[in-house]
Formats: structure tokens, C-alpha cells, sequence
């Protein structure tokens, strides 16, 4: 469940205070170089005196320059230091802003920081891009770093991007757009506490490989995104709000809406219009409470429903090596979010379980049904069944949900990566079938006897429960079929490559001495 910002941040970049730029690094020398693990120091020991203060980096370690004095700048300046170069910061006031950066970073004028670096990083807005304008002659043949990020509405104002804007005032530049997507608190707290891929472009490929092991120098994940012409889908990465969560939130809402509307229909319009009776108090916690595990039942069904019809089409083309349409292939790609949106609704749905006894019409009925017991002379109310059943019931309950907050936790990054494969595919996969299973048993044993009494049926409507084992009971089925050994053994030899007859035909050699070497797999 793929890194989110934290309040209280610094800006992203783009967003510095100052005009003023700092120098870009080179990227460092193998000696110099960390490994850029997760758990590399923000700052090099090699950098830092017995007293705990930064120290003067050495001269012949690959220095960078930086133009710019906001908080991206700063925070790039901290973490190049750590990563083992020599930083220059070039402002337009050196004297004000030098006491903000670390102490090893030199911060000078403009003019004189892009002087040595050859890779320089510019950490100011685009409509700022022209003060520069006065440095091309000494900014000719070095590497601009564009780390800048447009609004949305100039994203869609502007139809180039920041960084060839940048490549067009410095046709003598090679400029590579990067760094835009990683935040400033994340470049101060290192990859360990954020995102970890950063996609680099640009048409100099020289230019865009020292980028490359500058990044990587830093701890980070390169990926690259191919010339300069990537660099507006790049700009647009930090515009998108969850863009793998639309469908499955919208999938989760539309589930939501339709059960909470034939809830209100059979528990409050229904006895409002038979009987006369104003049950609408329901409708903030009970009617929401019954609604939210038909959708995080169904939203579980969904996400091993695709696998399902996955598997039955490779089955009946008899091969991998054809793609899934278009949109199982998507459905395949939200099964994450999907999963994440089922667990949020099973974890509210305990949540309002455990407030039921916490209502005010709880405790009247309460009251209601012991005057009800003392008219009638009744001392001992007992139901055996009934017990029982709602022993069952929620002990499966509490099983199918911490089989789903297991899932949950494996999704998170930090977790998933230092899982196995065949871990991985055990928990989300097997225990995942389980869970569900789980949850169906939960669902039929509140159920119980109640889908054959004619007064469920409310507007001649079934009970919700029963709208809801629809889909996780074929899922069920068809996960049973698929361990039949007829069909696993013939699944199996599918997905390790093998083709039924008429698929694809394979030429023997005519040469029979050359048949015999050729390896047969």
C-alpha cells in the first residue's frame, strides 16, 4: 500500500522560498559511493567532525551545484552530502541564506557556483527559468538537473514541459528532468521513509547516465523514462490523487450505496409502510453497520474472482501467451486496493459492532423485552440454537478479520519486500482463499435458517445476506474445481509454458543430425 506524504513536510519540489539555485553534483568516484540501501545514514560519517557538525567535504570528491535556496534545495543540498559529494549554492543573497544549509555546502553567488560543477541542479520555478539567462555562456556544455513541479493548471496551460521549456533557453545545456517526484522531507529522511523510484529523462544520454548513477549514489531507484519528450507524463506523476484507487474506490462507494439503499428499504421504509412504525434511527449506525460487511464480503470476492476467470481462460485457449482483455487485465492490477478497501470495511464493521450495545434504543429494548418477560411469568429465557449460533458466528467473525488485517500488512511495501515469493503467494494467496472462506461461513451462519422464512422477505425482497454469497460462492466453487487433479495438472503445464495441439507448431529441423543436438524443452 504503495508511500504517502506526512503532514507537516517540507514543500516538494518547486516549491523553495528563494529564486536563488545551488550547483549539481557529478556523480562520486566507487570509493565515494554509498550503496544506497535502505538503511544508508542521511549523512557520511567521512562528512562528519568528532563534534557532530558537518565537516569541510574534501576537495576531491565530485562536486555539485545547486541553484536555488527554498526547502527542496536545502533538503537535495543535505543528502548529496551524504551521499558523498561536494556541494556549491549559488543564490542571489549567499550572506542571508548560508546560515540555512549545512555547514560542508558552500553558498556563494550565483555566477560563481555554476563556475566548477558539471552537473548542475535548478530548484526554482519556471517563470523564473529567464534570470538565468545571464549565465548561458558559463552554464554552456554542463548537465541542468530540472527538479521543478507545475500546478495542475499550468500542466495543462502550458502544452511543453518545465524541463524543455528549461532545454529550449540552454540549447548549449543538456538538460535531464529528475527528482520531481521525490519530496523534500523524504530527501532529508532518505528512501527508507518514502518513495524510492525516480524516473529520469532526457535526449543527451551521456548526461542522463551520470544522472542515473547520481541517484543511485543517493540511495534512491533510477528508472529510465527515455528522452525529454517524457518529461510532461513525468511533471504529471505528482498531479495524479491515488490514481490506482479511483476504480476500486468508486467500485467500493457504487457496492456501498447499492446495499445501504435495500437496507433502508427492508429495515426502515418497510415497517414504516406495513406498520406504521418510525424506525429511521437506524439509519446512521444500524443501517451502516449492516451495510458495511456485505461490501467488504463482495470487495473480498472481487479480488479472487479475476484469478478465477484468469485461470478458465488460459484454460480454454490452452496457452499463456495470449494477452487477457483489457480490462480483466486492469481488474487483475487493482486487486491490491481492492483487498485494502475490503479490510477498512470488516475493521469499521467490528467497530460499529462493538457501539450496537452503546445505543440508547439498544438499552430500551433492553428494558422492553424484560418487562415483556415479567408480564408474561417468564424467569428463564434460554435458545440453545440461538446461542450457539451466535457463538459460531462471531468467533468466525473475529477469524475471517484477522485473516484480512494479515493480508492487509503484507500489502504495505516494507513488508512485502522482505517476504519470499513463495511467503508472499502463501499469505495473499492461500490464506487469502481462506479468509474468504472464512467469511462465508460467517455470512451463512447469521443467515442461518433466516433465507427460508417467508417474514424475511420484505417488499418480497430476500435478505441482504443472500444478495452477497452470490459471487464469493462462485469464486468458492471454482477454486474447488481448479484442485481437481484433471485440472491442476493440466493449469500447471499450461502456465509452465505448454500449448494444446494447434496453438503453435514447432518445425523439427529436416536434418536429422541436426535434430538430435537441438535441446527439446
Amino acid at each position: 500500500m504503495e508511500s504517502g506524504q506526512l503532514a507537516g513536510r517540507a514543500p516538494a519540489p518547486g516549491c523553495g522560498e528563494s529564486l536563488d539555485m545551488e550547483d549539481s553534483p557529478l556523480h562520486p568516484q566507487s570509493a565515494t559511493r554509498t550503496s544506497g540501501k535502505m538503511d544508508k545514514p542521511l549523512i557520511s560519517h567521512q562528512l562528519v567532525d568528532s563534534d557532530g557538525s558537518l565537516a569541510e567535504a574534501p576537495s576531491e570528491v565530485p562536486k555539485v551545484g545547486i541553484l536555488g535556496s527554498g526547502d527542496f534545495a536545502r533538503s537535495l543540498a543535505t543528502r548529496l552530502l551524504g551521499s558523498g559529494f561536494s556541494v556549491v549554492v549559488g543564490s542571489r543573497n549567499p550572506k542571508r541564506m548560508a546560515g540555512l544549509f549545512p555547514s560542508a555546502a558552500r553558498v556563494t553567488f550565483q555566477e560563481e557556483a555554476v563556475g566548477s560543477p558539471e552537473v548542475i541542479f535548478v530548484a526554482m520555478f519556471r517563470e523564473h527559468y529567464s534570470t538565468l539567462c545571464g549565465l548561458s555562456d558559463q552554464l554552456a556544455g554542463k548537465i541542468l538537473v530540472d527538479v521543478s513541479n507545475p500546478t495542475e493548471r499550468e500542466h495543462l496551460q502550458h502544452h511543453e514541459s518545465n524541463a524543455e521549456y528549461l532545454a529550449s533557453l540552454f540549447p548549449t545545456c543538456a538538460v535531464v528532468k529528475a527528482f520531481n517526484v521525490i519530496s523534500a522531507w523524504t530527501l532529508q529522511s532518505g528512501p527508507r521513509d518514502g518513495n524510492r523510484q525516480v524516473p529520469v529523462c532526457s535526449d543527451q544520454p551521456e548526461a542522463k547516465h551520470t544522472v542515473l548513477e547520481m541517484v543511485r549514489a543517493m540511495g534512491f531507484t533510477p528508472v529510465d523514462m527515455g528522452s525529454l519528450a517524457s518529461a510532461r507524463e513525468v511533471e504529471a506523476m505528482p498531479l495524479r490523487l491515488f490514481p490506482g484507487w479511483k476504480v476500486p474506490a468508486l467500485l467500493a462507494l457504487g457496492l456501498f450505496i447499492f446495499f445501504y439503499a435495500y437496507n433502508f428499504v427492508r429495515d426502515v421504509l418497510e415497517p414504516y409502510v406495513q406498520e406504521g412504525k418510525n424506525k429511521f434511527y437506524k439509519l446512521p449506525v444500524f443501517v451502516v453497520n449492516t451495510t458495511l460487511p456485505c461490501v467488504a464480503y463482495v470487495l473480498l470476492s472481487l479480488v479472487y474472482l479475476p484469478g478465477v476467470l484468469a485461470a478458465a481462460l488460459q484454460l480454454r485457449r490452452g496457452t499463456k501467451y495470449q494477452r487477457f482483455p483489457d480490462w480483466l487485465d486492469h481488474w487483475l492490477q487493482h486487486r491490491k486496493q481492492i483487498g485494502l478497501l475490503s479490510f477498512l470495511c470488516a475493521a469499521l464493521h467490528a467497530l460499529y459492532s462493538l457501539c450496537l450495545p452503546l445505543r440508547r434504543s439498544h438499552r430500551y429494548d433492553l428494558v422492553n423485552l424484560a418487562l415483556k418477560q415479567v408480564l408474561t411469568n417468564k424467569s428463564h429465557l434460554w435458545n440453545e440454537e440461538e446461542v450457539w449460533r451466535m457463538e459460531i458466528y462471531v468467533s468466525l467473525g473475529v477469524l475471517a478479520l484477522g485473516m484480512l488485517s494479515l493480508l492487509a500488512v503484507t500489502s504495505l511495501p516494507s513488508i512485502a519486500n522482505s517476504l519470499s515469493w513463495k511467503e508472499f503467494s502463501l499469505v495473499q494467496s492461500t490464506l487469502g482463499f481462506v479468509a474468504l472462506v472464512l467469511s462465508t461461513l460467517h455470512t451463512l451462519t447469521y443467515g442461518w435458517t433466516r433465507a427460508f422464512e417467508e417474514s424475511r422477505y420484505k417488499f418480497f425482497l430476500p435478505p441482504t445476506f443472500t444478495l452477497t454469497l452470490l459471487v464469493p460462492c462462485v469464486v468458492i466453487l471454482a477454486k474447488g474445481l481448479f484442485l481437481l487433479p484433471c485440472v491442476s495438472r493440466r493449469l500447471t503445464k499450461i502456465r509452465r509454458g505448454w500449448e494444446k495441439d494447434g496453438s503453435v507448431r514447432l518445425t523439427l529441423p529436416v536434418d536429422r543430425a541436426l535434430a538430435q543436438k537441438t535441446s527439446h524443452v
